[in-house]
């Protein structure tokens, strides 16, 4: 049995929170973003309802790039608002953790001779960084995260990672992939899904 196993995996919390409320919204913006020193500051905004006026929960994820493994520093972008979004429906969820076990096991895999440097060489509050990349060596590995996201499953839209939503009507079960953004009038149309013989949710065509 490993630790992780008591913490409660992204893509469980999110589903969790749609079912709880169908009408919510979630919403992530860059607070702050620095491509040459690969840095990037997420808050994501949690309502409970879609016609709320404040946000029931708000939470801030740091990234940076040279804390990742190569296989993933092309996706720190995208890792790091998965992470926002995690610990802000954990704050409106009632989570017990709000630590993803995405959280942990970074903590787990990440050299701690990495965490070192980076805290001994950066400090993202003072603006100070004393080893940098040269830019034309970041920025390429920046666009690819923003742009190309060939190893997660998770359909994308226009606005970002899509999120999956399931429900009933009619007794009837429904499901689809939602776009996240807040308008209703700028959202993605959703891809809906079905029920196949096998009994798994299958792309409707």
């Amino acid at each position: 049995m490993s630790f992780l196993d008591n913490y409660e995996d992204i893509a469980t919390r999110i589903q969790r929170f749609w079912a709880t409320y169908p009408n919510g919204r979630i919403e992530t913006n860059i607070l702050d973003f620095n491509a040459e020193k690969g840095y990037v500051l997420i808050q994501c905004r949690v309502w409970r309802d879609i016609e709320d006026l404040n946000p029931a929960g708000t939470d801030i994820a740091f990234g940076n790039v040279s804390a990742y493994n190569i296989q993933m520093k092309r996706f720190f972008c995208e890792d790091t608002s998965t992470s926002a979004i995690g610990r802000a429906v954990g704050l409106v969820l009632g989570a017990d953790k709000r630590p993803t076990a995405q959280n942990m096991a970074q903590v787990e895999q990440v050299d701690p001779a990495i965490i070192k440097a980076s805290a001994d060489d950066y400090d993202p509050w003072a603006g100070t960084n004393t080893t940098t990349t040269p830019i034309s060596q970041v920025i390429p590995t920046i666009a690819e995260a923003l742009t190309d996201n060939a190893s997660d499953p998770t359909p994308r839209c226009t606005h970002g990672a899509r999120v999956w939503k399931t429900g009933e009507k009619n007794g009837k079960a429904w499901a689809h992939y939602k776009c996240q953004e807040a308008n209703r009038a700028n959202q993605c149309p959703p891809i809906w899904y079905v029920v196949g013989a096998d009994g798994k949710w299958k792309p409707q065509v």
